[in-house]
């Protein structure tokens, strides 16, 4: 169930793009016109991403997932019968909204229902949609733009989720909620106005430049919002967002790496089909089969850590991962308009290898010290912190190369130089997450892992079944 929706969730914010092109023509617009379709959806996802942890706990895991993911496919069915531009943005917002409550709700189910050495084994499966969607994502867009229409990228969603939702309907245990106390809209305002602001102003800020007034607007505004929200949480006693677990040192550290880490990580994947077709001239066909390797590497690295973890502990396995992502971005640096296809692959592969040393680990050791009350709130915490370093890896990159541009030089078409200083800028970060992985204290999560009492270990206690089967 969790993997579907994640599955689904994934390959609708990356689908999109394929079908720009098409949609303006049906509108009559430019493809730039039709940003707002793009940026509509992260943005509003992180707005909603807030109040799920606070409706998991009030109304019950199941009830949730399979109301956001009702909410998710009608408005999946609305975008694709869109009559104009303006229907078009509004109904991608509602799937934003449905897709901030999915991610946690289904992360929140899962972590409820098993304990965290079972975590291990299951994170080996949950791996598997984080990996193929994005790169499945493309291809299937593109097969149904040339072969039905643009609106089919939407359309698609529906025969892929009903099924998802009558399983979930007949198979998922009812995870019962409790009365998470009053709801705290004041914090649900501050946090979701301060994540669309910052949000907005990430992502735009490579299309409309760093120094534009929207931009420049939207980040300020954020960030003083955000602070806002910070003091507001931390002094009410029933916060939306329960930040007081940031004092929890495995939590706190294990999220920074997130946050950091996937700046690295989300930069390359985001930086290599633009090396390719700008940088070398390749075609849309050979980018996309020459980054596709990394999925590979990360699929086999997750299957031996799944069986390593308990014994060797995430500290070990975070810190390697990073290292590795490093030294494989030191490979990338040195390639140039002369590098073959085949050697691309190969480091794509490695890079793979070595980015299964971060996600699931980090993800699980995030939760092993938590009371099992919390793990709804920490699931929410975690997707917040991923959507944000997965939201400025795209504007590191694009910060590295245009001050790796020259001056006479077109800002549209950086030279192989550029691409090779950006590399070298994204290995520097993970060269410092590295070092700081191998800090972490890691025993109470080996404890968990092994299935021995935790201090503070409500994941040692036994755990009702109910939730995701």
């Amino acid at each position: 169930m969790c993997v579907s929706v994640t599955f689904l969730a994934i390959v609708d914010g990356a689908i999109t793009t394929v079908a720009l092109p098409s949609i303006a023509r049906q509108f009559g617009l430019t493809t730039a016109a039709l940003d707002g379709v793009v940026v509509v959806y992260p943005v509003c996802l992180a707005m909603a991403i807030p109040a799920s942890a606070w409706l998991v706990e009030r109304l019950g895991g199941k009830r949730v997932l399979l109301t956001a993911l009702v909410g998710f496919l009608g408005s999946s069915v609305l975008c694709g019968a869109a009559a104009d531009l303006g229907q078009l943005v509004v109904c991608r917002a509602v799937q934003g909204l449905s897709a901030g409550v999915l991610f946690p709700a289904a992360a929140a189910l899962l972590f409820v229902t098993f304990t965290s050495s079972e975590q291990v084994r299951i994170s080996r499966y949950m791996i598997i949609p984080q990996q193929i969607a994005p790169a499945a994502a493309p291809v299937l867009g593109g097969l149904l733009v040339d072969e039905l229409s643009w609106r089919w990228v939407f359309y698609v969603n529906l025969p892929l989720g009903l099924p998802v939702v009558l399983f979930g309907l007949l198979f998922l245990d009812r995870h019962r909620g409790h009365r998470p106390g009053r709801f705290d809209l004041p914090g649900l305002l501050l946090s979701a106005a301060a994540m669309g602001g910052l949000m907005f102003g990430v992502c735009e800020g490579p299309n409309r430049g760093w120094s534009s007034v929207p931009v420049i607007t939207a980040l300020a505004l954020g960030a003083v919002l955000l602070a806002a929200a910070v003091a507001f949480e931390l002094r009410i006693t029933e916060p939306l967002l329960k930040l007081r677990l940031f004092a929890d040192r495995l939590f706190r550290d294990t999220n920074l790496i997130s946050l950091v880490g996937l700046v690295p990580i989300m930069g390359a994947m985001y930086l290599g089909p633009l090396f390719l077709q700008q940088g070398q001239g390749r075609t849309a066909l050979e980018s996309g089969t020459s980054t596709f390797p990394e999925a590979f590497g990360v699929l086999l690295t997750v299957q031996i850590i799944g069986v390593w973890y308990a014994r060797v502990g995430p500290r070990i396995i975070i810190g390697c991962g990073m290292a590795g992502v490093s030294a494989v971005l030191l490979l990338f640096a040195t390639c140039d308009q002369d590098t073959g296809l085949w050697t691309f692959r190969g480091y794509m592969f490695l890079l793979g290898v070595a980015m299964g040393g971060v996600f699931m680990p980090t993800t699980v050791a995030s939760l092993a010290t938590l009371d099992r009350r919390d793990l709804a709130q920490a699931s929410t915490l975690n997707t917040v912190v991923r959507q944000t370093g997965g939201a400025l890896a795209p504007a590191v990159v694009t910060t590295a190369l245009v001050l790796g541009t020259p001056a006479a030089a077109a800002a549209t078409h950086p030279p192989v130089s550029a691409y090779q200083h950006a590399y070298l800028a994204l290995a520097v970060i993970a060269a410092v997450t590295a070092v700081f992985a191998f800090t972490l204290p890691d025993g109470p999560a080996r404890a968990a892992a092994g299935g021995t009492t935790a201090s503070r270990g409500s994941t040692a206690s036994p755990r009702r079944r109910e939730g995701a089967h």
